[in-house]
C-alpha cells in the first residue's frame, strides 16, 4: 500500500484551490439540475414506444406496415405527462396493446431521463390491416 499522495491529491492546495488556481467545483448537491427539454422527452418516448410496439405486434402481425408514432411531452419540475399517437394492426387486442404500451412507455421513458411519469395517454390513429401498408389512399 502506498503512501504517497496522488496526482489529484498533490496538485491541490490547503485552501481548496488545485495547483493552477482553479477553484474546486460546488458540490453536487449545489450545482443545480439538468433540465431535459418536452420536445427530447417527446422524442425519446417516440422511439420507445416504436420499440414497443413492434415488439408487441410483430408475433401476431409480422407484414404490418405501421406508420411511427407520434409523441407529445409536458414535464413540470420532476414529472411528465406523455400522449402518443399509434397505429395498430387489425385484428388485435386494442385494450391489451395499449396498457402494454403505456406500462413499458412508462418505464423505459422514467429510466431513461429520471423524470416521474403520472400520465401516458394513448391515442390509437388507426387501424392497419395485417399484409396492407400503413398509409392507403
Amino acid at each position: 500500500m502506498s503512501t504517497a499522495p496522488s496526482a489529484d491529491e498533490s496538485s491541490k492546495h490547503p485552501d481548496g484551490r488545485y495547483a493552477n488556481g482553479a477553484q474546486r467545483p460546488p458540490p453536487p448537491a449545489e450545482r443545480g439540475a439538468t433540465v431535459i427539454p418536452d420536445r427530447v422527452v417527446a422524442r425519446i418516448a417516440a422511439k420507445v414506444a416504436s420499440t414497443a410496439l413492434h415488439r408487441i405486434t410483430a408475433p401476431q402481425h409480422p407484414l404490418t406496415d405501421l406508420a411511427a408514432p407520434s409523441a407529445h411531452a409536458t414535464t413540470h419540475d420532476a414529472t411528465a405527462q406523455l400522449a402518443l399517437d399509434v397505429d395498430l394492426p387489425y385484428p388485435t387486442d386494442i385494450t391489451a396493446a395499449c396498457r402494454q404500451l403505456q406500462r413499458e412507455v412508462t418505464e423505459q421513458v422514467a429510466h431513461l431521463t429520471g423524470l416521474d411519469i403520472s400520465e401516458v395517454m394513448v391515442t390509437v390513429r388507426r387501424l392497419v390491416v395485417a399484409g396492407q401498408p400503413g398509409r392507403v389512399r
